[in-house]
């Protein structure tokens, strides 16, 4: 081992020392938050799948970031990791093993390479600056620097005066990155992999759709986040973790109609204020568009939201809680859950909620039922048709949820083409009726915790009076609520939505389908569908059963745009420069299809409230009965077979 390899060695020492020391003062900063339970034995042994698989699963949809992530992260820890365990006589004596430690050195410059092609010399918008763009330069510095010490002593000291430059290089480039650890980009690189051990939830690296809010404890002294210590104190992990890749505005359709709201921004000035004294000074990415004023002052104990504090009211109402940004995020950070903690404070405690949000809370507090309706006329729609209801029958194999959707005469026309189908394949199905309340999502999107438990343990205790199979809904926010929201509150049920039962009725043979004279068809995802539920098969596959040309849209599937319908962000109605809806149905505009197929209330309002020319908007169970009219009658098959 020569002179030059041995003070390598000390210089990467040096480096975890006082990259240990700052990340440990940075750490101390995660104690103000709340106890969390977390297993950390699970978490430490699944690391390396969460990290290798999980994470590079999101990143890989860049190939580009995952091939400079791969060469930049991996070369530089194995570079390091064998050049200080050259001290090691054995191995540090081998000219073969400094070969290999030059080869690791070379694949990790080639990575640092590649980050700085990608920001230099122009950076894209979507990255962030300021200590960001030093990266490249520190990476090349030390990676470089160390590739000719190495280099060197593999050549037995050929490159005397090389090697000293390179030392150099690696002692400059490798403390700055040390020095990044605290506040600067490598940050990340601790942080992220704590937040992989402690993650708020990890059902997700299980590929569970673990999608549903947390329960809010109603006796606690104080409801919902205001400060940043009212966070657990793994969701300030995962606010250290975010690598600022912008991935998340990317995404975020508040952030494409110029709402106030940017989740990376949200996430920075979140983890900003951990700091004592902090300021929102030091972002150097994209801002909130039409940012509303603010102090941009914060620290433990401080209000994180309002004017004289970090965030703006209206950035949490712009969000319409569609998780495309914690479907995007390769750190796999949980933006909403985040906003919805906030918003909860916001409205439990400060009665703060937008203007127009506060009659329909108001509703549900005192009619069950946002618009003020009354229950009994929630049937309505349904004039002419057979309802059977529950409470008359007893029981039934399917029962249908309705939802708030029943009292708008658009999906009410839905809802009958659904009744209808049900009626043609023989299914014994019945309806609350009148018994049916709201499931309190808006409620819940909006932080009324407090009404949301009420109506779930309203309707839970309603349910429990009948016998039933499963649950039959056509509103994804309803089957997200019934399914993974009410088990908190001990209401666990099979819920299943009306395009994967009527998929199952037509691959039964109980619909019977002719083939449709229409345009080619594109479909748009409800978000609590496909995101939150994973269910992005069902409804295409019945729309294939159609005989009708199906092409997808730009954005599709679990990485669909929303419509801007969810999160309460009708009622919240933050003002921007276009409207959510006018953007996603350009994309539907650009497939050429003359029918956007769509699978919920909120996102049939939306779209159909686009104007213009556009293409129609039909809802799945409405194209599948015109199908079966043109088929002709339907053979009936036993029930059974269904549950």
């Amino acid at each position: 081992m020569t002179e030059l390899a041995f003070l390598l060695s000390l210089t990467i020492l040096a480096m975890l020392l006082l990259a240990g020391a700052l990340a440990a003062r940075r750490a101390r900063l995660w104690r103000v938050g709340r106890a969390a339970k977390i297993d950390w034995a699970a978490g430490l042994l699944a690391l390396p799948r969460r990290y290798l698989v999980d994470v590079h699963h999101i990143v890989g949809r860049d190939p580009y970031a995952a091939r400079m992530h791969a060469l930049a992260a991996g070369g530089l820890l194995g570079a390091s990791a064998l050049a200080l365990l050259g001290v090691i006589p054995l191995l540090g004596g081998s000219r073969l093993f400094w070969w290999l430690t030059a080869l690791a050195f070379a694949f990790a410059f080639a990575g640092g390479a590649m980050v700085g092609r990608r920001r230099l010399p122009v950076k894209p918008a979507r990255l962030s600056g300021g200590r960001f763009q030093l990266l490249p330069f520190l990476l090349a510095a030390y990676t470089g620097g160390g590739f000719l010490v190495a280099l060197d002593t593999a050549l037995g000291g050929a490159l005397y005066p090389l090697g000293w430059l390179g030392l150099a290089c690696a002692v400059l480039g490798g403390l700055g990155l040390a020095c990044q650890i605290e506040r600067g980009p490598m940050r990340h690189a601790f942080a992220g992999a704590a937040h992989l051990v402690a993650h708020p939830r990890p059902g997700r690296f299980g590929g569970e759709r673990a999608t549903g809010l947390a329960p809010l404890d109603l006796d606690a002294p104080r409801l919902g986040a205001a400060t940043i210590e009212d966070f657990a104190f793994n969701r300030l992990i995962g606010f250290d973790a975010c690598i600022q890749c912008g991935r998340c505005e990317v995404a975020c359709p508040a952030f494409a109609a110029g709402q106030p709201l940017n989740p990376k921004r949200l996430i920075q000035d979140l983890a900003a204020s951990l700091q004592p004294g902090a300021t929102n000074a030091a972002y150097a990415g994209s801002p909130y568009p039409n940012a509303r004023p603010v102090a941009g002052i914060g620290g433990p104990g401080l209000p994180i939201v309002g004017a004289g504090a970090m965030i703006h009211p209206d950035t949490l109402w712009s969000c319409t809680t569609c998780r495309a940004c914690v479907e995007e995020c390769p750190m796999m950070i949980e933006h909403v859950d985040a906003i919805l903690d906030l918003r909860r404070f916001q409205t439990l405690e400060l009665g703060a909620v937008p203007a127009r949000a506060a009659a329909p809370l108001m509703e549900l507090r005192y009619a069950d039922e946002p618009g003020g309706r009354a229950l009994t006329s929630r049937t309505d729609f349904a004039a002419g048709l057979t309802l059977p209801l529950i409470s008359a029958k007893g029981e039934a194999q399917v029962l249908l949820w309705l939802g708030e959707g029943a009292y708008d005469l658009r999906y009410g026309r839905t809802l009958r083409a659904l009744i209808t189908l049900l009626q043609k394949a023989k299914v014994d199905f019945a309806v609350l009726g009148e018994e049916e309340r709201d499931c309190g999502d808006l409620a819940r999107r909006l932080g009324d915790e407090a009404t949301f438990q009420r109506l779930a343990r309203a309707n839970i205790e309603t349910l429990s009076r009948y016998r039933f199979s499963r649950i039959l809904t056509a509103d994804p926010h309803a089957l997200h609520a019934l399914r993974n929201e009410y088990r908190d509150f001990g209401g666990a049920y099979e819920v299943v939505h009306h395009t994967a039962f009527l998929d199952e009725l037509a691959a039964a043979g109980r619909l019977d389908l002719g083939a449709l004279d229409a345009p080619r068809i594109t479909y748009h995802d409800p978000c609590y569908l496909g995101r939150y539920n994973g269910e992005v098969d069902a409804p295409r596959r019945l729309l294939d059963r159609l005989g009708i040309e199906r092409r997808e849209m730009e954005r599709s599937g679990k990485r669909s745009m929303c419509c801007g319908g969810g999160g309460g962000a009708p009622v919240s109605d933050i003002e921007g420069e276009r409207r959510i809806p006018d953007i996603r149905m350009a994309q539907a505009s650009a497939t050429g299809a003359g029918i956007v197929a769509v699978a919920c209330p909120q996102c049939s309002a939306m779209l159909e409230g686009v104007t213009g020319e556009r293409p129609a908007v039909h809802d799945i169970a409405e194209l599948v009965l015109m199908a079966v009219e043109k088929a002709g009658t339907t053979p009936a098959r036993p029930a059974e077979a269904l549950v």
